[in-house]
């Protein structure tokens, strides 16, 4: 009898807890509503130590509260949700606890494919964003079997950063917009292009390093040398893209002409170009620090700090940010239009 009667009051406070929460966003969508938040989910450690809790207990916390935030998000009418959940320098931790983070977020990935998840409630695209090459061949597969399952779904978009950092996503894409614009310069040799400019771009890269010549493919992009080995220095590689720019604006004066890289092909190659640009970026703990993420993308985006850590997230952080975000609107929309 006391369970059933506990049962009920729990719903009942569930459905008016649904109701009011409703009515909040109901008021917030009078006012502009954002397409994009971003967050940065920082604290889950800290959180499990405050508490004396075992070790992975608060990414276990930090899971709950993320799939809650993701709720209220899809009810504000948010469509893009991208979070911060592994960055490359967090392979430098101890070896067992990323492998226990590893497998944490491979059976985390299996939750959220389960019929009643909120993935299949929503209608949520999941895109896994950063080097994912660097991961455990497990973990990759469930993340590409995630990717394709839920690719037709149209009504949502849930980013989730693994294996990322913004210094790495430029690097990729300078590289791959030079392998663009290498197979272009290739394609039209013998038409457009002139065998000194060849020449010369072919020497441009030889000085930042990169042993090519004009029969060659783009090897300086990829990285490699001719053992097939691969370097994974960005900054050589970087240079070299730099030194095909100056050539490709060079050519456009001589006999032959040469395509530059522009802003447009660098951005299409990011890896977070399947979504706009976050409206809000979101970081718990108090931290005010980017730590390497989502850099290019954020340049006229507010930052919201929470003092909470990512476990303790809830409604009212998320209410508060969006205020916040309607009350400089304006603003941020005039800036944007100025970049």
């Amino acid at each position: 009898m006391h369970k059933d009667t506990g049962g009920i009051t729990s719903n009942l406070l569930g459905g008016l807890c649904s109701c009011l929460r409703r009515c909040i966003f109901g008021i917030l969508s009078m006012g502009p509503v954002p397409n994009h938040i971003a967050f940065i989910m920082d604290g889950n450690r800290r959180f499990a130590k405050k508490r004396n809790l075992a070790e992975g207990v608060g990414h276990k916390a930090g899971f709950s509260s993320l799939m809650s935030i993701l709720r209220y998000c899809y009810e504000l009418g948010v469509k893009y949700v991208t979070v911060y959940a592994f960055s490359i320098d967090n392979f430098k931790r101890k070896p067992k606890e990323v492998q226990s983070l590893m497998e944490l977020m491979r059976e985390k990935i299996e939750e959220l494919l389960q019929d009643e998840s909120i993935i299949n409630e929503y209608g949520v695209k999941l895109h896994f964003i950063g080097n994912l090459q660097l991961l455990a061949e497990p973990v990759r597969i469930s993340m590409e079997k995630a990717m394709k399952v839920t690719a037709h779904n149209k009504q949502r978009v849930m980013l989730v950063c693994v294996a990322y950092s913004s210094s790495d996503e430029i690097v990729h894409a300078i590289k791959e917009s030079c392998k663009e614009m290498w197979n272009e310069v290739q394609n039209s040799k013998g038409a457009t292009v002139s065998n000194g400019t060849i020449g010369q771009l072919d020497r441009s890269l030889k000085r930042n390093g990169i042993q090519v010549n004009a029969q060659d493919s783009c090897k300086d992009c990829t990285g490699q040398d001719s053992n097939g080995s691969t370097d994974r220095s960005g900054e050589a590689e970087t240079s070299s893209c730099c030194g095909m720019v100056e050539i490709a604006e060079e050519g456009k004066h001589g006999q032959g002409k040469l395509p530059a890289i522009k802003l447009t092909d660098v951005e299409k190659n990011m890896y977070m170009s399947v979504a706009p640009d976050p409206d809000i970026l979101i970081r718990t703990s108090g931290e005010a620090r980017l730590s390497n993420f989502l850099l290019w993308q954020t340049s006229t985006c507010p930052l919201y700090s929470p003092a909470a850590l990512w476990p303790e997230i809830g409604l009212r952080h998320l209410i508060w940010a969006v205020l916040n975000f309607q009350r400089h609107h304006f603003y941020l929309e005039k800036k944007k239009k100025q970049f």
